[in-house]
């Protein structure tokens, strides 16, 4: 079966869309700075354009009506015409000055009216060219003086309202002053906000992306090692629909062909062991028959080939039972039936069941298990099995005149007890510790010269998980090998 799915956003589109976002808001931050900025200057341009150019010229127009006023009084007590030319200078510059400031209407800058009142005063008297043509066609002093000159009502009127519109021009760059303060505020506040939401939604969508796609690695690591590990795996869960959640589910649908298959390969072994079962027997009782001479004398090379045919029988028939075990045995298909087990008499006992075939290589098999230690709780039968199959093949690897020794420990903290077998063997190579407990695994140093299904381990490991122990080894090349496994001490933990 093909698991498929319709993807949603992808780790693409996740990752352009998070990218749009910060981008966008960077973006926005920018042109709020840059509206802010503008204001900035254009409040900046006013300052300098009309206000600093207000300030200026009416500071000279009332320098310069009191030069004139001072000039035409000096005129009029003196009669020197250095005075004159002095009042026209000083009125020239003033009509200047008054000219500057309300030319600066043309150029779109709003100034108060008072600048107009200013002119319409200054209107009803001679211009300084009007001035100059006077004096320039008079014919005496007394002449000139008659039409020489401003009233001084006049200077003081004009001062006044220069002032006047001076101090207004003041208030308004005053207030001009403290709005591009405000702006400059208010821009670097708003900078750093939009820095800071930047910030924050940048390091959530870190966060997210992150997330999403750690979440989904870390299950799909944990079913890898599961299947490198247990051979199976269990279904992983990953809702996204993206990339991960497609790999997810060809994942799935892989551990589903591999478990399907694995169960077709267990039946199919099952069926077949069983299929063999009957025809094998009837040849082994034969060969029996036979050997014991019921259907006649047999002479001694008879004989001879007769013990090889039943000896490779009983090879076979060892075989089909290990095979039968695996199939029944698989994890969550095997059943615990769970009692009170004595420890030192379970122990015990596989160990003497054993003994010939240590014997046969000089080899030793003591125990190391304390008098006052608790009870096992356990199926007896499967745990015998456990047993028979560490210790059998720490006789099997086991180099004449070894030592085995069978340790059983209580671990009160864990409510369980720990068995240890440590033998003399020739140990097992670093890399393939993870793969002892794989079914049909034999290592690569025992392939060639010793028989075996590779079958006992895995069994022994299905066994023990179904009890809620746990099962390990530990090996140095040369110094022997550790196989250990725990049961628990009560029927609560088994449950």
């Amino acid at each position: 079966m093909r698991i498929t799915m319709n993807p949603g956003y992808g780790i693409t589109s996740k990752m352009l869309i998070w990218f749009l976002i910060v981008v966008s808001m960077f973006y926005a931050t920018i042109l709020v700075l840059y509206v802010h900025i503008q204001q900035a200057v254009q409040i900046s341009g006013s300052i300098t354009n009309k206000n600093y150019t207000i300030s200026s010229s009416s500071r000279k127009m009332t320098e310069n009506l009191l030069a004139m006023e001072e000039n035409e009084k000096k005129y009029r007590l003196l009669k020197k015409k250095d005075y004159l030319q002095f009042f026209s200078a000083a009125q020239t510059t003033f009509e200047e000055n008054l000219v500057e400031i309300l030319q600066l209407r043309s150029k779109g800058v709003i100034i108060s009216k008072e600048w107009d009142d200013i002119y319409e005063a200054y209107r009803q008297f001679p211009s300084a060219a009007e001035m100059n043509l006077k004096v320039e066609r008079a014919e005496s002093d007394e002449t000139l003086l008659a039409g020489f000159g401003i009233p001084e009502k006049l200077i003081d009127e004009l001062i006044v309202k220069i002032s006047s519109a001076r101090l207004q021009n003041e208030k308004e760059m005053l207030q001009s002053t403290q709005e591009l303060n405000r702006r400059g505020r208010i821009s670097a506040q708003q900078g750093m906000i939009g820095l800071g939401i930047t910030s924050v939604v940048g390091l959530i969508g870190i966060i997210f992306l992150a997330y999403s796609m750690i979440r989904p690695l870390k299950e799909l690591i944990n079913g890898i090692r599961s299947i490198s590990k247990d051979r199976h795996s269990n279904p992983i869960q990953v809702r996204s629909k993206d990339e991960f959640g497609e790999l997810a589910a060809a994942f799935n649908d892989m551990t589903a062909r591999l478990k399907q298959e694995e169960q077709m390969r267990s039946d199919f072994i099952s069926m077949l062991s069983h299929e063999i079962r009957t025809p094998l027997t009837s040849i082994r009782e034969s060969v029996s028959m036979i050997s014991e001479e019921v259907m006649g004398p047999v002479n001694k090379r008879q004989h001879k080939f007769l013990e090889i045919a039943g000896s490779e029988i009983d090879r076979i028939c060892d075989l089909l039972n290990h095979l039968m075990q695996a199939s029944r045995l698989e994890p969550g298909a095997l059943k615990v039936r769970g009692r009170r087990l004595d420890t030192y008499a379970l122990v015990s006992t596989c160990i003497e069941s054993l003994k010939p075939a240590a014997e046969v290589k000089n080899v030793t098999i003591k125990h190391d298990i304390p008098t006052d230690l608790p009870n096992a709780f356990g199926d007896k039968k499967q745990i015998q099995q456990v047993l028979l199959n560490l210790i059998g093949n720490a006789v099997k690897f086991s180099e004449l005149n070894g030592e085995i020794i069978v340790r059983v420990t209580a671990d009160d903290e864990m409510n369980s007890l720990i068995f240890t077998i440590m033998d003399s063997g020739p140990g097992i190579l670093e890399e393939e510790l993870d793969l002892l407990f794989n079914k049909y695994y034999r290592g690569q140093n025992v392939r060639d010269h010793m028989d075996g299904t590779g079958l006992g381990l895995s069994i022994a490991k299905n066994i023990v998980e179904a009890h809620n122990g746990t099962i390990w080894v530990s090996s140095q090349v040369g110094k022997g090998s550790v196989f250990g496994f725990s049961l628990p001490k009560t029927e609560r933990l088994l449950q």
